[in-house]
């Protein structure tokens, strides 16, 4: 029997009958949309430059590398007259070739050396430049600028620069050799010196970034744990071997992988300084695939354009390698 005054409870079916009156929730990609509108609509602006700047070129330019486009069969208008173009899809066949030219393989070996070299002596530079003006010394202020005015001088302005001072004939540098007694240098006329020339002026050009990303890193140590260790009989080495070395492995880590993708795609030094001379010994990949579509006549566009995409995949399978080599040590990134 029911009671007085009371409700009867529900039963079984009338629960199922409530939950199917109840409102159903929205989903999908609408609803997310509708809720947050605004964020997309700040974010689509910035999507479309992007996709314009860097997804069409990439596209257009994995493309052309399955082609056989030169400056022959492609679509151009000369005076009122429009020519199409007539370049045909030709698969793997230009990657085929780069990797089976002996040329590709001269050209990574010294892009490595070069990218090791300038990344190891920038990086070795900046820490200890670092360590200097993270000191209590008179005038660290006057250091501080006068070490990242290099970094705000144009690169070509710099280059340019660094071409007059290694002129073998009118330089300043033979010019200080001779008055030594020295006989001058062929900086720029020598495979070896020439080399040696542009991992030069490239580290010059980076050490100032260096500092700048170390001097951060090391500023962000707390003073405690050197007193600490220093309290503790910890002498100069292992307090550098301890606690900054750890302390400054998160931000080492991201700078030395942004410097290595820089080096790797350094053009203007290589380019203004030597045009990858002599007799090629300072052509990188990127210099090597610019000559290939800009200089060379006639001009190859599709397998400049297929050295572009083996250097993106190059430095793709390095961030992935050295991302893992980062999460092994530890550090999140």
């Amino acid at each position: 029997m029911a009671r007085h005054g009371g409700s009867a409870p529900p039963t079984a079916s009338g629960r199922a009958a409530a939950r199917g009156r109840a409102p159903k929730r929205r989903g999908g990609a609408g609803s997310l949309l509708a809720r947050h509108w605004y964020a997309w609509a700040m974010v689509a602006p910035v999507v479309l430059v992007i996709g314009l700047i860097i997804g069409y070129p990439l596209g257009r330019g994995v493309y052309l590398s399955l082609t056989d486009a030169d400056e022959a069969n492609v679509e151009r208008t000369i005076g009122v007259n429009h020519i199409p173009a007539t370049y045909e899809f030709v698969g793997l066949e230009n990657y085929t070739e780069i990797l089976s030219d002996p040329v590709f393989w001269e050209r990574l070996a010294w892009t490595s050396v070069w990218t090791v070299g300038c990344v190891g002596l920038t990086f070795l530079l900046g820490l200890t430049l670092a360590n200097m003006l993270n000191r209590q010394v008179r005038g660290r202020s006057f250091y501080r600028v006068a070490m990242i005015v290099p970094w705000g001088i144009p690169a070509f302005v710099s280059v340019f620069a660094w071409k007059m001072l290694f002129n073998e004939n009118n330089g300043i540098l033979n010019k200080v050799l001779e008055g030594g007694g020295v006989d001058g240098v062929p900086w720029l006329g020598d495979p070896t010196w020439a080399k040696l020339a542009v991992i030069a002026v490239n580290v010059w050009l980076g050490v100032p970034f260096m500092i700048v990303a170390m001097l951060g890193a090391l500023q962000s140590i707390p003073g405690e744990l050197y007193e600490a260790a220093e309290m503790d009989g910890a002498g100069p080495w292992q307090r550098f071997r301890n606690i900054t070395l750890p302390g400054i492995s998160a931000v080492s880590g991201t700078v030395v992988l942004l410097s290595t993708i820089w080096t790797f795609n350094m053009f203007p030094v290589i380019y203004l300084l030597t045009k990858g001379g002599p007799e090629d010994s300072t052509e990188i990949l990127v210099t090597y695939a610019f000559r290939l579509s800009f200089v060379n006549s006639p001009r190859d566009f599709a397998t400049s354009a297929a050295w572009g995409v083996l250097i993106l995949l190059l430095l793709t399978l390095f961030t992935l390698v050295y991302r893992r080599a980062l999460r092994r040590q530890g550090e999140v990134w």
